[in-house]
C-alpha cells in the first residue's frame, strides 16, 4: 500500500500537540470515519483558534503538494528534463559512486526530444527507438517510458507535418506494435512496468499512427523545376548518393526515366561492396541465366542475413577517460589532456550494449 506521507518513510499521519498530549489527525479520512463512528471528535474541539490556522495552512500546503504530483503522474504528456546533457555510464558501485546506470536513465537523460529536430541525429534516434522496442522494452522505468512514448509521438507527428522519412516510422511502429502484442498476450510470463490497461491503450495509439501515416498524401507541387526537367546524368548522381535500396526502389517509380536509371547493375553492385564485404557475396551469389551477377536481388537477399551498414549525420559520443555519454554538440567536463583522442562515436546497438548486465 503506497504511503500518502511527504516523507516516504512516514504512514501519512498528521500529529496535532494539545494540553492532553499528542493528538493524531488524519485529515484526509475525515469523511470516512465520520460515516463509520458518528461520535468522532471534530477538529475543532480538540484544536484552538491559533493551531486550527496552523493545521488549515498546513493541510492546504499538503493538498496543493499532492495535487501537482498526482497531475505529475497521470500526465502521459509530461517529461523529464536534466541541465545536463551527457550521463556517466557505470555498471558498478565504487567509492565514489553508488549503484548502477541503467537504460531507461540514458534515455531519459540525453535529451532525445530535442534531437529528433535535428535532421543530422533524426535517424539515429529513430533507430535507437527501433532497437529499444524489440529488445529492450521491458527494462524502462515507467518515466523512461513516458518519455519514450512522448518522442515517439513527437516524431509521427513531425513526419506527418513534413511528409519525410514515412517508411523509417513505419518500420519502428511495426515492430513496437509485434512486441506490445507478444508481452501483452504473455502477461504475467514477461514482466511489463505499468498497468496492463495502460499498455493496451498505448497500443491502440500506435494503430492508430500507423493508419495515419498509411493514409498520408504528399502533396504535389505544380510550380518551379521537377526531375523530370534534369537531364540524366544529374538524375543518375541522385541515386548513387542513396545507400538504402528501398529508397532507389521507390525513386525509380516516380517517372519511366527514373525506373531505367533504378536497374542500372552497377549501381547495385555499389551498393552491394559499400554495405557488405566480398566473402558475403560468394555465399549468397545469385546469377542470371546468361550467367551475369544479379546485384539486385543479391542486395536484397544479403540483407536478410547481415546488417547492412550503418550510415548517420550525428551521433553520441562515449568518453573512454571520464566513461561518459554525450552529445558531440553538447559536450561535457571532460578531465583528459587531449579530450578528442577520447571520444568515440556510439553506434544505437553499442548504445543499448552499454547498459547490459
Amino acid at each position: 500500500m503506497p504511503f500518502l506521507g511527504q516523507d516516504w518513510r512516514s504512514p501519512g499521519w498528521s500529529w496535532i500537540k494539545t494540553e492532553d498530549g499528542w493528538k493524531r489527525c488524519e485529515s484526509w479520512s475525515r469523511d470516512l470515519e465520520s460515516e463509520n463512528n458518528p461520535r468522532t471528535i471534530s477538529h475543532s474541539i480538540i484544536l484552538n483558534s491559533d493551531d486550527e490556522e496552523i493545521f488549515s495552512n498546513e493541510e492546504q500546503e499538503y493538498t496543493s503538494k499532492k495535487r501537482k504530483k498526482d497531475h505529475f503522474r497521470n500526465d502521459t504528456n509530461t517529461q523529464c528534463f536534466y541541465r545536463e546533457k551527457w550521463i556517466y555510464v557505470h555498471k558498478e558501485s565504487t567509492r565514489e559512486r553508488h549503484g548502477y546506470c541503467t537504460l531507461g536513465e540514458a534515455f531519459n537523460r540525453l535529451d532525445f526530444s530535442s534531437a529528433i529536430q535535428d535532421i543530422r541525429r533524426f535517424t539515429y534516434v529513430v533507430k535507437l527507438l527501433q532497437l529499444i522496442a524489440k529488445s529492450q522494452l521491458t527494462s524502462l522505468s515507467g518515466v523512461a517510458q513516458k518519455n519514450y512514448f512522448n518522442i515517439l509521438d513527437k516524431i509521427v507527428q513531425k513526419v506527418l507535418n513534413d511528409h519525410q522519412n514515412p517508411r523509417l516510422i513505419k518500420d519502428l511502429l511495426q515492430d513496437l506494435s509485434s512486441t506490445l502484442c507478444i508481452l501483452i498476450r504473455g502477461v504475467g510470463k514477461s514482466v511489463l512496468v505499468g498497468n496492463i490497461n495502460i499498455w493496451i491503450c498505448r497500443l491502440e495509439t500506435i494503430l492508430r499512427w500507423q493508419q495515419q501515416l498509411q493514409n498520408l498524401q504528399v502533396t504535389k507541387v505544380n510550380d518551379g523545376l521537377t526531375l523530370s526537367d534534369l537531364p540524366l546524368h544529374m538524375l543518375n548522381n541522385i541515386l548513387y548518393r542513396f545507400s538504402d535500396g528501398w529508397d532507389i526502389v521507390t525513386l525509380g517509380q516516380v517517372t519511366p526515366t527514373l525506373s531505367m536509371l533504378s536497374e542500372d547493375r552497377r549501381l547495385w553492385k555499389k551498393l552491394c561492396q559499400y554495405h557488405f564485404a566480398e566473402k558475403q557475396f560468394c555465399r549468397h551469389l545469385i546469377l542470371s541465366e546468361k550467367g551475369h551477377v544479379e546485384w539486385k536481388l543479391m542486395y536484397f537477399a544479403l540483407q536478410k542475413h547481415y546488417p547492412p551498414r550503418e550510415q548517420y549525420g550525428d551521433t553520441l559520443h562515449f568518453c573512454r577517460h571520464c566513461s561518459i555519454l554525450f552529445w558531440k554538440d553538447s559536450g561535457h567536463p571532460c578531465t583528459a589532456a587531449d579530450p578528442d583522442s577520447c571520444f568515440m562515436p556510439v553506434s544505437p546497438q553499442h548504445f543499448i550494449d552499454l547498459f547490459k548486465f
